[in-house]
């Protein structure tokens, strides 16, 4: 039991590990005529986020005010105060309240990108922790209720993992070739380890789950076969392996939601499916436990759908520079750094979305 909160105590969540490669390789995002473009808005999966980027945001724009009020309302305590005093803190970086605020920051980013800047989406996207985000932006769920969902997926989660899988982590590897990553694979299987794909970003960039007491050597072999390792993620996502979770969470905390038809199409980050009814929302939501993210698979429904375009609601180094995307796509960084430079506001504005 001791050799075990030590395990747990060396994969703090979110905690970033041996970082033996830059950040993902990227090309100049390409530009689309503004006559024909269509656009999409795009929220990003969650990873370690700095109060000092986002929290004169939080206490200054009025959008991220009013959700921020909204959120302090449903969860009973302040979210701003909540996530400055542990924003140092490791093993609250995917606390509920972090959670809560970084969905905060994104749907306000999004709310400002529409007054703003006269963003008008044609259907939005979120891998990962995105898709809380992006079932609220779509008009699934309200606001109060997806903070409400984000608090008690939290709980589902910390309960889960503390039974079971104790000692998995999710792993991230960049510029290792598939035929690479199966081979680090295979020797795993020779071993009797178990390992789940739990996520497919873009060509050689995979995020794997399995056992942190084979880590190291894991992360050795992938460097021998010519890849690089970024960070490792506790607790440990989108694998097949979760069942029990999914399960779990469909029970005690899905059961208790009213989803609703999205009123702007969703894009499920598990294979691509543009959702447009309610049903495929809340299978999205549940699918995020035991199925693996394919960003590729989102990508390519969107360029079908006709998109040039995306907006990338919220911080993140990740979706939004990666080759699949600049290659694809014009990118605009919709961050809180933007938000917050003086801008003359646009005539043709609207409202934006409740």
């Amino acid at each position: 039991m001791t050799e075990q909160r030590a395990t747990e105590a060396q994969t703090t969540k979110a905690r970033a590990t041996e970082q033996q490669a830059t950040e993902p390789q990227v090309t100049e995002a390409r530009t689309s005529d503004p006559e024909t473009s269509r656009t999409a808005m795009v929220f990003p999966g969650m990873g370690p986020f700095r109060f000092t980027d986002v929290g004169e945001f939080l206490l200054t724009n009025p959008h991220a005010r009013r959700r921020l009020a909204i959120a302090d309302e449903v969860s009973g305590y302040s979210v701003f105060d909540r996530y400055r005093q542990s924003d140092a803190d490791e093993e609250e970086q995917y606390s509920a309240h972090t959670q809560i605020a970084f969905l905060t920051v994104c749907l306000a980013l999004a709310d400002w990108a529409e007054e703003t800047l006269g963003e008008r989406p044609e259907l939005c996207a979120g891998p990962s922790f995105g898709q809380r985000a992006a079932v609220t932006y779509a008009g699934s769920l309200p606001f109060e209720e997806t903070v409400r969902l984000t608090a008690e997926l939290a709980r589902c989660e910390e309960e889960y993992f503390r039974q079971e899988h104790r000692d998995a982590v999710t792993h991230c590897v960049i510029h290792t070739p598939e035929e690479r990553l199966q081979e680090a694979l295979a020797e795993l299987d020779a071993e009797g380890e178990w390992h789940d794909v739990s996520g497919y970003i873009d060509q050689g960039f995979y995020l794997v789950s399995l056992r942190e007491p084979v880590l190291d050597r894991f992360k050795k072999r992938i460097g021998e076969l010519g890849g690089y390792n970024m960070y490792t993620m506790w607790p440990p996502v989108h694998a097949p392996a979760f069942g029990a979770l999914r399960r779990k969470a469909e029970e005690e905390v899905l059961a208790t939601f009213e989803v609703a038809d999205p009123k702007l199409p969703i894009v499920a980050d598990q294979n691509g499916e543009l959702l447009t009814g309610a049903d495929g929302v809340r299978t999205m939501l549940l699918d995020t436990f035991d199925h693996p993210i394919r960003w590729p698979d989102m990508v390519e429904t969107m360029r079908e759908q006709g998109i040039t375009r995306v907006c990338v609601a919220g911080p993140d180094n990740l979706f939004g520079r990666v080759n699949r995307t600049v290659d694809n796509f014009e990118v605009v960084a919709i961050d809180a750094r933007k938000a917050m430079r003086p801008r003359v506001r646009q005539r043709s504005a609207r409202r934006v979305r409740r």
